[in-house]
């Protein structure tokens, strides 16, 4: 698909436009150059991350190629000059972007594998991810067995699975025998033991580092040997997961993206003590279940959530500098095609959610961008938490 970025080809972007959002959009693109300097992420990946996990016409590094890398460092230099802003010191990766190599989405940063046989699986949760995981699983030919809290939780949760398919149904979207043959696969369970004999484990608790400790120790005891244990946090560690499953080597990060039935995109999040043949199996799930996996390390926010983060906080801060909300989103989506400016996204995402995050974030990387701006606090405490409640920045 062709991506329009709205401005003319014989004006470089930038040269023309060095407003607000040439401001949010360019400090964007050196992060994620910085980001691939340290080896974290692939381009093509990051790129597949930002495309899929965000709605993005195109990732940094396409972005990049289309305005010419010496366009996008030289627009950073004058910012830099004018700010003196560390977010516009460019990378010195700039000078090497021409041979970066871009291997094909998914290609495993640790070498070749193979993956290990999943032929029945387990999510731990009754929640919205754990029941759209689930959804996803036995959509695609999975069995699976949904462990809750008691057996009256898990019931509940496949019911409204079934609900969920049923709305399917009624869009046309999934057949009758389809839908039918997929909630056959679909075991309730109030017991963890009902794990005893699945091949892979995906966990998708409350995003509480007490609670999935205790989980992934009691996952280490009773799952078979070998079974792949997975983790859906973005914002804890999955090394502190897999220390306490006592089994590091089959622990792996499995970020989907809400509402999983639908969106693309899974962060495949390896540990220094994951087995190469668990990242091989994670992403060999994600192509089995429709999805596109990329592949990163663990550390706080993955890929989408560290660069869309500190996008989103400084635009923010731009309020006060006055800028408006609605001409910043306005010149976002007009100067650079994206889908929603960065208020937008925001009330769509709910300010609660992205304060939370920011938090989290900072907490890990205790830079200016990751430092929440003061007005996203004020509306959250206000309790204008974006589209849920009616009112946020628009």
């Amino acid at each position: 698909m062709a991506v329009e970025l709205g401005y003319s080809p014989d004006i470089p972007i930038g040269v023309a436009a060095e407003g607000p959002a040439a401001a949010l959009v360019f400090a964007y693109l050196n992060r994620a150059v910085r980001l691939l300097e340290t080896g974290y992420a692939s381009a093509s990946d990051i790129d597949t991350a930002m495309r899929l996990g965000c709605g993005l016409p195109s990732g940094p590094f396409a972005m990049i190629d289309m305005i010419g890398a010496a366009v996008v460092r030289g627009v950073l230099a004058r910012m830099h000059s004018a700010t003196g802003d560390p977010s516009f010191a460019p990378s010195p990766s700039f000078a090497d972007l021409a041979r970066v190599d871009r291997r094909p989405v998914g290609t495993p940063v640790t070498g070749t594998a193979t993956a290990r046989r999943i032929d029945r699986a387990g999510v731990a949760g009754t929640g919205t991810m754990a029941r759209g995981i689930a959804e996803v699983a036995v959509t695609a030919g999975l069995p699976v067995v949904l462990v809750g809290r008691d057996q009256r939780r898990a019931g509940q949760a496949v019911a409204k699975i079934a609900a969920s398919m049923e709305r399917s149904v009624g869009r046309g979207r999934m057949a009758e025998a389809e839908r039918d043959r997929a909630l056959g696969l679909l075991t309730p369970a109030g017991e963890r033991d009902a794990l005893a004999d699945v091949d892979l484990v995906v966990e998708a608790v409350v995003e509480d580092m007490a609670v999935k400790r205790e989980l992934f120790a009691g996952l280490g005891r009773i799952c078979a040997p070998g079974a792949v244990l997975a983790t859906t946090t973005s914002s804890l560690p999955v090394a502190e997961c897999a220390a306490a499953s006592g089994r590091p080597r089959d622990v792996v990060g499995l970020h989907f993206f809400n509402p999983a039935p639908a969106m693309r995109l899974v962060e495949v999040a390896r540990t220094e003590a994951t087995a190469a043949d668990v990242v091989a199996t994670a992403r060999a799930l994600c192509t089995r279940l429709g999805k596109t996996g990329v592949e990163c390390g663990d550390r706080t926010g993955f890929i989408v959530n560290y660069l869309l983060f500190a996008y989103l906080n400084r635009a923010v801060a731009l309020l006060g500098d006055g800028a408006d909300p609605e001409a910043v989103d306005t010149a976002v989506t007009t100067e650079f095609g994206y889908p929603l400016g960065p208020f937008a996204l925001l009330d769509v995402v709910g300010l609660d959610v992205s304060l939370a995050i920011l938090r989290r974030l900072h907490l890990a990387f205790p830079e200016p961008d990751f430092l929440a701006a003061r007005q996203l606090a004020e509306l959250v405490a206000k309790g204008r938490l974006g589209r849920k409640t009616g009112g946020g920045f628009r």
